[in-house]
């Protein structure tokens, strides 16, 4: 068993992960359901599920038993289908775990053909066992819409399952659609007349299931609409990443906008009608929060999977952003919320805080991973492969922000400093020149950087009480990269300990 001891973002370890899942409780625990990377990068590589847990007591102890549920164990496994995306996990009825997920492969080359399969086991975290292929009453495989991103829910013991996937096909001219039916064909492993046949194979999806968690049991239902031009959805129209809550008596449908970067919602009092778009809940680049336009956004943004949770009494969003420069490596992300009498979720903006309560004290060591903005000029989105740009990185070692090169800036929300403060960080690279230390804005120091081939420790002092927004802007030759942040009151020793960091809440 794998521990991480992390009490701010990201909580969970970078490369072990693509949290393409979806976060519950169950018991006194938080699971967090989602793909294992052996390889990560800019490529598809080989996926099993790895689920994360942390007892909502102790946020900072993320744990799992290893793997879960490898993708070789489904039947339909194949060359031409070896993923494993997005899943969900429901508790059933009779108090088994069930794991609805997809088995796909790359996109353009039949990425989404393929059933909804499950499997279950009796523990949330445990070793899961292939039960079947999502199925109509008849016993055939059931393959209504695209099958894809599955999210389940044990509605008063009623079993809802939410699916499928959106390209903006239909939001073309009527005459223009049937020229991307070949296409269609190709991604969705559906026939031309399959296609001409319904109104359209795409949308989010609901249909209930029966207590056998396999055996659809009534006409799917289209709980969003996939023509969205003059509809409240333009412009952030549902693509993927269903899931499903139910909050008092609101359903809330939390989902992938065609901008791929926010996770937006819709609620309704029913759960397969009557949805009404309410907004975005987070953007992996704080594009829409406070007017911020996408030529502005703080990151590199990417695909954004997640959903909410409540933990004790507040609401958190899990979310994810990009890693390495790349569109499959992904780091884990979490922000409180709040959810407003009238059930609306104002868009909340992405912080270095996580699971913390308030600002960070300016006391003990950090990753300098957890920053919640990273940028030079104008940020790419999806791989930056165009320019150079500054990552979250790793090697085999350690985790660190890579890549930093003159102009970039790196900040971090939010600190609390008590006074007086001796500030150091740990760089390497072939870099000649300085980091100007802000907070909120204004200069308060200059690190000098020079050529290292090892981390090298530079300090300075920071005269500041309050608490502020703490950035770096690298200016100079060469690049760097920047391994972590440590504070100590001036008058104390620096921890020596590898990785002292602030407690958790």
């Amino acid at each position: 068993m794998s521990a991480v001891s992390v009490p701010v973002n990201p909580f969970l370890p970078l490369d072990e992960y693509i949290p393409d899942g979806e976060p519950h409780v169950f018991g006194d625990r938080v699971y967090l359901f989602g793909s294992h990377d052996e390889e990560g990068g800019d490529t598809y590589c080989p996926l099993d599920y790895v689920f994360y847990s942390a007892p909502i007591d102790d946020l900072s102890n993320w744990t799992n038993n290893g793997v879960n549920y490898r993708a070789q164990q489904d039947p339909g496994y194949s060359n031409r289908r070896p993923y494993l995306f997005a899943p969900d996990v429901v508790r059933g009825n009779d108090g088994r775990y069930y794991l609805y997920y997809s088995l796909a492969g790359p996109k353009g080359s039949g990425g989404y053909s393929g059933p909804i399969s499950v499997a279950v086991s009796d523990a949330p975290d445990g070793q899961y066992e292939y039960l079947g292929n999502i199925r109509n009453a008849d016993g055939t495989v059931y393959d209504e819409h695209v099958l894809f991103d599955p999210a389940v829910i044990n509605d008063d013991g009623q079993i809802r399952l939410y699916y499928g996937a959106c390209y903006p096909f239909d939001d073309l001219p009527a005459w223009l659609r049937p020229l991307t039916y070949p296409i269609q064909t190709k991604i969705f492993g559906k026939s031309r007349a399959r296609i001409k046949a319904v109104d359209s194979i795409f949308g989010a999806m609901a249909v209930e299931l029966a207590d056998d968690m396999l055996t659809v049991t009534n006409i799917p239902q289209r709980i969003i609409p996939t023509k969205t031009k003059g509809t409240e959805f333009e412009g952030h129209s549902f693509w993927e990443a269903s899931s499903i809550r139910k909050i008092g008596s609101t359903y809330y449908f939390v989902y992938s906008s065609i901008k791929s970067h926010e996770l937006c919602y819709a609620t309704s009092e029913f759960p397969d009608r009557g949805f009404v778009y309410r907004g975005t809940i987070v953007s992996n680049g704080d594009v829409v929060f406070e007017g911020r336009k996408p030529e502005d956004r703080v990151n590199q943004t990417g695909t954004n999977h997640g959903s909410i949770e409540q933990l004790g009494s507040q609401w958190f969003v899990f979310y994810h952003r990009n890693t390495h420069g790349s569109r499959w490596s992904r780091q884990a992300c979490v922000e409180p919320i709040t959810i407003l009498p009238d059930g609306s979720v104002p868009q909340v903006e992405i912080t270095s805080t996580g699971f913390h309560d308030g600002p960070l004290l300016a006391d003990g060591r950090y990753s300098a991973m957890i920053c919640s903005s990273l940028r030079k000029g104008r940020m790419p989105h999806g791989p930056a492969r165009w320019r150079s740009v500054p990552t979250i990185s790793s090697d085999d070692v350690d985790r660190f922000v890579g890549d930093i090169t003159s102009g970039t800036v790196i900040g971090y929300k939010r600190f609390r400093f008590d006074g007086p403060t001796e500030l150091s960080i740990r760089t390497r690279g072939n870099g000649t020149g300085g980091l100007l230390v802000s907070i909120d804005n204004e200069a308060v120091s200059t690190v000098s950087i020079g050529p290292s081939t090892d981390w090298t420790r530079r300090a300075v002092r920071v005269e500041r009480a309050g608490v502020g927004e703490l950035t770096f802007s690298y200016s100079g030759r060469g690049s760097i990269d920047l391994l972590d942040i440590e504070f100590a009151p001036l008058g104390e020793e620096l921890a020596t300990a590898p990785h002292r960091r602030a407690s958790a809440p």
